[in-house]
């Protein structure tokens, strides 16, 4: 009985290896405004599963470049415009399919800056043997900025008088903040957000400290205790918006 059971088995094991299909997927991550999210910033988390049973298909990590900045970001773009390049940054997978499958994408990064991390998802139905790897293949854009707060340390004593206030502000592909750039720092709002016992004390206004993606400003306080300052970054063009944290303890 048993050895009939596994004949049976085998049998159905083969025919079922026999009608699956190889079927390439290739996922792209752009950052919303700039370019391929790759190997410069870790990459973006990738995970690939049914969208009707949570089973997951595939997962990974995007590695490559940002991609090419004259196509991405400068030509003229048609509705499928393909802006990808083969060193870009993706992530790919191979997929034996015997049924078409509802396929759920989502993406989280990026992986170097925790801080920044958002997500985005998306669903297409994938037919076996019918790939989605040619023009743009699966791209996702992903929202929001890094920021990087470097001065103060988390939970620093300072000094009285003004506490500085220092950002590392970058695109979510790592493309830097300049004046009058391709990102123009000029047109991204920086603020520091000061708040002290859940209640905002003061929004103080990050400027351009002269070397790329990097800004400053200065806040003193009225009172000792332990007070959170929240770095953001917002394009009032779009909304994109990226934010850190950290705090301090004044004498």
């Amino acid at each position: 009985m048993d050895r009939f059971f596994l004949a049976v088995l085998f049998v159905v094991l083969a025919i079922t290896t026999a009608h699956a299909e190889s079927t390439e997927i290739v996922v792209h991550v752009r950052a919303q405004g700039s370019k391929f999210i790759g190997s410069s910033m870790s990459g973006v988390e990738v995970v690939l599963r049914n969208a009707d049973t949570g089973e997951i298909l595939a997962k990974g990590v995007t590695t490559g470049d940002t991609g090419d900045t004259e196509r991405i970001m400068r030509e003229e773009h048609t509705t499928n415009a393909v802006i990808t390049t083969p060193e870009a940054a993706r992530f790919a997978a191979t997929l034996d399919l015997d049924e078409p499958v509802r396929i759920r994408l989502t993406a989280r990064g990026p992986r170097a800056q925790p801080q920044a991390g958002n997500e985005a998802s998306a669903t297409r139905w994938v037919v076996p043997g019918k790939h989605a790897a040619g023009g743009n293949a699966w791209l996702l854009v992903l929202p929001g900025l890094a920021v990087d707060i470097l001065e103060p340390r988390a939970a620093e004593r300072v000094a009285e008088g003004d506490v500085d206030i220092i950002a590392n502000v970058i695109m979510n592909c790592g493309c830097p903040l300049t004046p009058g750039g391709l990102w123009d720092a000029d047109t991204i709002e920086i603020a520091a957000r000061i708040t002290k016992d859940g209640e905002l004390v003061e929004t103080v206004p990050l400027e351009y400290a002269g070397e790329p993606s990097l800004f400053r400003g200065a806040y003193a306080p009225t009172e000792s205790g332990a007070y959170e300052i929240a770095v953001y970054a917002y394009d009032p063009n779009d909304g994109n918006t990226g934010l850190d944290r950290t705090t301090f303890i004044a004498p």
